[in-house]
Order: structure tokens, then C-alpha cells, then sequence
């Protein structure tokens, strides 16, 4: 069953879900890549090291409107310039670098983009499609920063602010 983003109780929030330090100063926050609602079908896992098991990203489920056996178009996140757009392994992907540090790969979304291409948050990169463990159902969204894999999940949201309890 998805889990709506802002619900803790899917654990959406897990204490791998901290905000990265610099996430804190992002505005506007990322445009989600299939539009709202944002429901997440599997939330990001950090593995236990480097090479562990685990599941670096989010997989976003279509909006339920959406018209069953059509295009869902898939938009950029975040403006930025395509650095890989092609098939790993049995999917498409398209990699859109952010800046110098943050790298954000999107799959599997079939684009007629190119290398190079300069894309703006909530542009159409291309399409749902097939393959890889969503296979059609979801989009992944993956997010390296300085080449590690981070939680994409603090970049889709505004950071809650918390105030102070009034009463007794």
C-alpha cells in the first residue's frame, strides 16, 4: 500500500530521512516528477555500508486519475543540465546534474532528451515506461550528493518548522 509522503506513520521519516545540511537553505522545494499527490509506493533504505542492500531513492506512484494505459508524463525536479539520458540495463533513465554537487536520476522514463540539454523544474523530461523494479508502476527517484546516495524525500517537501507548545 502507498504511503502518502507526509505521513510519518509509513515511515517516510525514518532516521534516514534527515534533512541533508543544505537542503535547509533549497527554495523553492523540488517539483515532485509525477505531480500531486506525492504517494510513495517504497521510501529511501540506506544500505548498512557502501555496497550494502538497500533502496537508494524513492518510487513514486502515478496520480490515480491518471488514464490507464496513457502517457504519465514525467517532470524535472529541479533545473538543471541532462547528464545521462539512455538504457541501464533493461530501463531507460534520465540523469539531470542540479549543480556541482547534486545529481538526480529519474527511472525509467523514456525522453528524447540528449546530454546536455538544459531542462527547468516541472518541464516534461519525458514518460513513464517500462523496466527496472517499477516496471511502469512508479518512478524512481534517485539523488547523489558530492556522489553519495542521499534521501530524495526532504527535497520534495517544505522543512516543517516547529513551534513552541503554549499552556501548562
Amino acid at each position: 500500500m502507498a504511503a502518502a509522503l507526509a505521513t510519518a506513520e509509513h515511515g517516510v521519516f525514518s532516521e534516514h530521512g534527515v534533512f541533508p545540511e543544505h537542503a535547509a537553505d533549497r527554495s523553492p522545494s523540488w517539483a515532485p516528477p509525477l505531480g500531486f499527490p506525492i504517494d510513495v509506493a517504497a521510501a529511501y533504505r540506506a544500505p548498512p555500508h557502501r555496497y550494502g542492500a538497500g533502496h537508494r531513492g524513492i518510487d513514486l506512484l502515478p496520480n490515480p486519475s491518471a488514464e490507464p494505459g496513457g502517457s504519465i508524463p514525467v517532470a524535472a525536479p529541479a533545473s538543471g543540465t541532462v547528464s545521462f539520458a539512455g538504457r541501464v540495463v533493461d530501463r531507460p533513465v534520465v540523469s539531470i546534474r542540479i549543480d556541482d554537487r547534486t545529481l538526480v536520476s529519474l527511472e525509467p522514463v523514456s525522453s528524447v532528451l540528449a546530454v546536455g540539454d538544459a531542462v527547468s523544474r516541472g518541464e516534461s523530461i519525458g514518460t513513464l515506461a517500462d523496466g527496472g523494479h517499477c516496471d511502469g508502476g512508479c518512478v524512481h527517484l534517485g539523488v547523489r550528493i558530492d556522489g553519495e546516495y542521499a534521501n530524495p524525500t526532504p527535497f520534495l517537501i517544505e522543512r516543517p518548522i516547529l513551534l513552541p507548545l503554549e499552556g501548562p
